[in-house]
């Protein structure tokens, strides 16, 4: 179902991401999208910190998209989790997403995510910051979320959503959706100054 606030929208929205809970925020909000996947290798340099990092990599991902038209709105994101002074990416191996929550446990981490509005005339980025506190794990809860869920394509090893986040989420400051990978409430006020309604 589209909103209302969408239905004559003056482009046609373009998701360059493959990420099924970000295509299910837009279903979620009523925007009407297609999915289009360019290969992006998300590397960047040590010399960008907490959030110079997605914002550069929302960018590099929508510099792939060289065939948009003119009635084409492109919207690409990254997240990072940033703890002290340190990106947290996405863990290659139960090993290192074990390392990565056993870091995390009982401390306060910065979950980052930038999100990059393209048109073939403009660019426009946005991005939020959510400080998540976590409880303090022991070995045999990090072993069953690990094993169990496999957070293997989540930056720093989890989702907040899992079992994870209902256990030990002690306390959060900023957007609940922006650690599942998306700050909806920018999206949509972004989205309405691109169709002229703010």
């Amino acid at each position: 179902m589209v909103s209302p606030f969408f239905e004559k929208f003056p482009y046609q929205i373009i998701l360059g991401s493959g990420s099924p809970r970000r295509q299910q925020f837009f279903k979620e909000l009523g925007i009407p999208f297609t999915v289009r996947l360019k290969e992006v290798e998300e590397v960047f340099s040590t010399d960008l910190k907490g959030k110079e990092i997605p914002i550069y990599l929302a960018k590099r991902k929508a510099t792939a998209f060289e065939d948009l038209t003119g009635s084409e709105l492109l919207i690409t994101s990254d997240t990072i989790v940033w703890f002290k002074n340190e990106a947290l990416g996405k863990a290659n191996s139960a090993e290192e997403a074990s390392q990565m929550l056993h870091r995390l446990s009982g401390k306060t981490h910065e979950v980052i995510t930038a999100v990059c509005f393209t048109t073939i005339h403009e660019q426009t980025i946005v991005h939020d910051v959510t400080k998540v506190t976590f409880e303090n794990f022991d070995d045999r809860e990090i072993d069953f979320y690990v094993s169990r869920f496999k957070p293997f394509d989540k930056a720093g090893a989890y989702g907040i959503q899992d079992w994870i986040g209902l256990i030990g989420v002690k306390s959060l400051e900023g957007s609940y959706f922006n650690v599942m990978g998306l700050p909806t409430h920018l999206l949509y006020q972004t989205l309405l100054k691109f169709a002229g309604q703010k």
